[in-house]
């Protein structure tokens, strides 16, 4: 049978992927093979950084290595904001996730052989490089599926995202259980087998189901701007190997110094962004308010996912080192434990939707729910005090007490993450949409990189005190928000 590009007119009237687009498939299995490799990684990366050579690892320090994982994490968000510039104004969406894909594929290749830590650096390049082409195209794709008034665009998000948490949930498991009971390698090559049916996947169905508009950038570059982005490159790449010559004339390059200059990086990048959209003529008064409200919610998501990402590093070392992991004779990975993110989610979205729905106009508004989020998410550090003030740093507890803090930071997370999405396009000026939803990912890009220079000092006899004060911050910055919601509301002009 011929393969054909699928025309608006076909894609009004296909309804036969539970009754939305047979694109959605395609970009649902896609994303969810995406994530099964991503997080099934992640699930096993901190532990073969810091394991000895002697059990498989590469032996670097266990600060060091949660400093890289947070710092991986951080340049993941931060170099999505480059791939939607490229989607939208050189390659199209559907040849940048294909890119990415076949980026990030390389990448866990490149784990999966037993190189040492060439590989592992070449691998965060690549995966790096491969994330931040394919996680916003392909949800921009989603969009893509429906014309303006289809009615069915939000349920066919709420089947994608269920996709995202299905693959996120199933990889840490399986990935674990082959990466620490054999071989470190052969997960590592499990989430490259991952990756490639996704690709396979996507390069199927795509030419069958996904719209032929997906195939160009929807503001191509003109010879002029070609120049102009060349130049601006150049001289932020001069400029940044300035610097590392800087410091290694000075003899202060190091991997731990190189990622301190990353972390700079991430964290100055939205507050340049700010500061070039609330600066811009081409946004009226009204839209300038509603650029500044947002800052605090900025501030207040980014507290956040230092909080929420911390999961694959602090929650993670806990879970190999003070957790009795025979429950009940059943042997727990340490990895297994990043499953509980996504399956929280999966609980809980259900009775989060009906409680909005239910509340209707009496919901609480955007930075109320960012206030108590942020008070949540810290409560569920204070409670991971418990566990070493009753027993001690040394013995290891009950694999509940992990169980219970993610299951009070991710109410945070739904009391956050979605409204934050939403919030996000309400707010963004005309001018500055795309840049806008950018800003949101860059939220989570300065979260971790927060962190890479705060995890460092996590350790058994400073346990209790890096709970208790990394808890209290984001409490009284809840507490401090819930003050601020009247004048952000103020400042929102008319948005709830």
């Amino acid at each position: 049978m011929q393969q054909h590009e699928q025309t608006d007119q076909e894609r009004r009237a296909d309804s036969s992927f539970f009754g939305q687009p047979r694109g959605l498939s395609t970009l649902f299995y896609t994303e969810m093979w995406e994530r099964f490799s991503y997080y099934g990684m992640r699930a096993i990366l901190l532990f073969y950084m810091y394991f000895s050579i002697s059990k498989g690892g590469l032996g670097f320090s266990q600060p060091l290595a949660a400093s890289i994982m947070s710092i991986y994490g951080s340049l993941v968000y931060l170099t999505s904001v480059a791939g939607g510039f490229i989607s939208d104004r050189i390659l199209g969406s559907r040849r940048t996730v294909f890119y990415g894909g076949v980026l990030i594929m390389f990448g866990h290749i490149a784990l999966s052989m037993p190189l040492g830590r060439i590989a592992l650096f070449a691998s965060i390049v690549l995966i790096t490089l491969g994330t931040g082409l394919l996680k916003p195209n392909i949800s921009e794709m989603v969009g893509g599926l429906y014309t303006e008034y289809d009615n069915r665009r939000d349920s066919g998000f709420t089947i994608f995202v269920f996709g995202i948490n299905l693959g996120s949930f199933i990889s840490p498991i399986l990935v674990s259980w082959l990466g620490m009971s054999y071989n470190f390698h052969l997960g590592f090559s499990l989430a490259a087998i991952g990756m490639f049916f996704g690709l396979l996947q996507y390069i199927r169905g795509g030419k069958k189901h996904l719209p032929s508009t997906s195939l160009y950038p929807s503001d191509p570059l003109e010879p002029e701007d070609v120049k102009k982005l060349s130049f601006r490159i150049g001289v932020g790449v001069v400029v940044f190997g300035l610097v590392l010559l800087l410091m290694q004339v000075m003899g202060t390059l190091s991997l731990s110094t190189f990622i301190t200059l990353l972390s700079l990086i991430a964290i100055a990048t939205p507050i340049i962004y700010f500061v070039i959209i609330i600066s811009s003529k081409k946004i009226s008064s009204t839209e300038r308010s509603r650029v500044i409200a947002y800052i605090p919610l900025f501030i207040a998501a980014t507290i956040f996912w230092a909080i929420e990402e911390q999961g694959s590093v602090v929650l993670a070392l806990f879970a190999q080192n003070q957790t009795n992991n025979n429950f009940f004779g059943f042997q727990i990975r340490a990895g297994f434990y990043q499953s509980l993110n996504p399956a929280f989610i999966m609980l809980y979205t259900p009775f989060f939707a009906w409680l909005w729905i239910k509340l209707g106009k009496k919901q609480p508004s955007s930075p109320s729910k960012f206030s108590l989020g942020m008070v949540i998410a810290g409560l569920s550090y204070i409670f991971m005090i418990l566990p070493a003030s009753l027993f001690g740093t040394s013995a290891r507890v009950s694999p509940l007490w992990l169980v219970g803090s993610w299951a009070i930071v991710e109410v945070a997370e739904l009391l956050i993450s979605p409204i934050g999405l939403s919030v996000t396009t309400k707010l963004a000026p005309k001018a500055f949409e795309s840049q806008m939803m950018s800003m949101w990912f860059l939220a989570d890009a300065a979260g971790q990189a927060i962190n890479s220079q705060i995890v460092k000092y996590y350790t058994p006899d400073n346990e209790i005190n890096y709970f208790l004060i990394i808890g209290i911050c984001a409490i009284v910055a809840g507490v401090i928000l819930a003050f601020l919601v009247k004048p952000v509301k103020r400042l929102m002009e008319g948005v709830n």
